[in-house]
């Protein structure tokens, strides 16, 4: 027999799928094709529409414009439970089974088996015996779920997925909390799946997984289709510039970051080894007085893991920290405040600002949670480190008793900036401090860092817009699929060179 056309292989075919939201046109147009017996990988940074695209399939949102044919027919599934029925299942990144329940009781749950009304405990054992046997998985299925490991749990859920003689099953981040050997255990299963001519959509922020196991894939950005390209022929270097929507030949005529001013200056903090197991390998970092140190990769490269593991919100497992040459043992953020640490978060409206405050009383929150409770700062004391600030960052605002929800996005991301300033920090770790602000308030923003990193505080900063990076950094640590890469220093830091090594490349090939 010949080789079988990719048409008449063809499992899901989505065309021109739009979903608007108000003020957000979350898919424009979408086309997505999976055929049967492939691993079909979805990528694309923040906000590209990726999640919305499988909600749309999945039942969870309805769509706009567009149609879905499943295997040559026509769907509209109004709920995941109907679009489970026609043979779609999903798995999604936080295991979403439930924990007392036993093994056999999360795979059949919601389709037990029964007769004359009563549970056949036997047959719903069976079957999950049987449901695992498919993922090359014999583990005890009465014992509760919480007792697993949670690749073992990633298992379970897929062996759910598949009881339900599932055509199509989409992996949404599956690998995100699972080691080296746990990932290589699942492609295992993904690969035997694959081969009995399944299809796959894997979604992941990790180009070297992607690569390793994806047949296609499909980019988007924006919320519309970049495109869809084989794997094999794809470069890495093309694929980090599709994503991020930068073509490589424009950044070799990036701007050069000049030589750093800090160099040869000692380090206020250095860091060796440190790491947490599903969220940063071990690695290397060192900032000195003065200087701004960039980390760049991709969305789920280990960024935020990293600021987040400095401040002490998380525990690191490996590794040393030192702060003026003092070992430190950063356990939690009160401990990073009193080694002069501040931190502002990626998402400033949810772990950020306290939008029913005043801009007063959310620039003091820092200063007055130091002292403590039984400690409160005078009100006329507070109004004049408030009127400080405003008048130094330009804040607009009519007053410090404005609320802080009421101002514009960039005016806000200055009232969180003030209330770390205000505690007279040496290090200030900045999470995608421009993200959602206008163009202008971007400009202040960057000016204001470029003068504190003159009075000599030393600043980690983290940005998607390579750019940016370029722009306001001495120094940039490269990130990929969690772990350190590379480390650029003066003219090493432009685009090109910081996309090459997010592909893992040294040419771009």
């Amino acid at each position: 027999m010949g080789q079988e056309a990719p048409t008449e292989r063809v499992l899901l075919e989505m065309r021109g799928i739009s979903k608007g939201f108000p003020g957000v046109q979350a898919l424009d147009a979408v086309d997505f094709t999976v055929r049967r017996g492939e691993v079909h990988a979805l990528m694309g940074e923040n906000g590209a529409g990726k999640s919305t695209l499988i909600k749309v399939l999945t039942g969870v949102y309805r769509r706009d414009a567009g149609r879905v044919v499943l295997d040559g027919r026509p769907i509209d599934p109004r709920s995941p439970k109907v679009a489970e029925a026609l043979g779609l299942s999903t798995v999604y990144q936080e295991v979403n089974l439930i924990p007392h329940l036993s093994v056999a009781e999360n795979i059949c749950l919601g389709r037990q088996p029964t007769r004359f009304g009563l549970i056949r405990w036997r047959a719903i054992a069976r079957r999950a015996v049987e449901a695992l046997a498919r993922v090359d998985l014999a583990i005890d299925v009465a014992q509760p779920l919480s007792s697993c490991s949670i690749a073992i749990q990633q298992m379970v859920a897929i062996a759910r997925a598949l009881d339900v003689s599932a055509r199509l099953l989409i992996l949404d981040e599956p690998t995100s909390s699972l080691d080296a050997t746990e990932v290589e255990e699942l492609f295992s299963v993904v690969r035997k799946l694959r081969g009995q001519g399944m299809g796959i959509v894997f979604i992941t922020h990790f180009l070297d997984q992607m690569y390793e196991i994806a047949d296609r894939v499909t980019v988007l950005r924006d919320g519309r289709l970049v495109g869809e390209y084989e794997t094999a022929g794809l470069p890495r270097v093309r694929l980090v510039s599709l994503m991020i929507g930068k073509e490589y030949v424009e950044a070799e005529a990036a701007p050069k970051a000049p030589p750093p001013k800090a160099a040869g200056k000692p380090p206020f903090l250095e860091v060796r080894g440190i790491g947490r197991k599903g969220a940063i390998a071990p690695m290397d970092l060192a900032i000195a007085e003065g200087e701004v140190l960039g980390l760049a990769g991709l969305l789920g490269s280990g960024r935020t893991e990293v600021a987040r593991l400095l401040f002490g919100i998380d525990r690191a497992e490996t590794g040393e920290v030192r702060v003026g040459g003092r070992p430190v043992v950063l356990h939690s953020p009160r401990r990073a405040i009193r080694e002069g640490f501040a931190f502002t978060p990626e998402n400033r409206k949810v772990e950020g600002i306290i939008p029913n405050l005043s801009a007063r009383e959310n620039i003091v929150l820092a200063l007055q949670a130091n002292r403590g409770a039984w400690r409160a700062l005078p009100r006329r004391r507070q109004l004049e480190i408030a009127d400080r600030f405003i008048r130094a960052l330009n804040i607009k605002t009519p007053g410090p008793e404005q609320t802080v929800g009421n101002l514009s996005g960039g005016n806000q991301q200055k009232v969180l900036l003030a209330r770390w300033l205000a505690t007279e920090p040496r290090l200030l770790i900045l999470d995608e401090p421009t993200r959602g602000i206008d163009v202008g308030a971007k400009a202040e923003v960057e000016k204001l860092i470029q003068a504190l990193r003159a009075e000599g505080l030393a600043i980690l900063f983290i940005s998607s817009e390579l750019e940016e990076v370029v722009r306001t950094s001495q120094r940039v640590i490269v990130l990929r699929d969690r772990a350190k890469v590379g480390e650029l220093a003066g003219r090493e830091v432009d685009e090109r060179t910081i996309m090459r090594t997010i592909a893992g490349h040294e040419h771009g090939d």
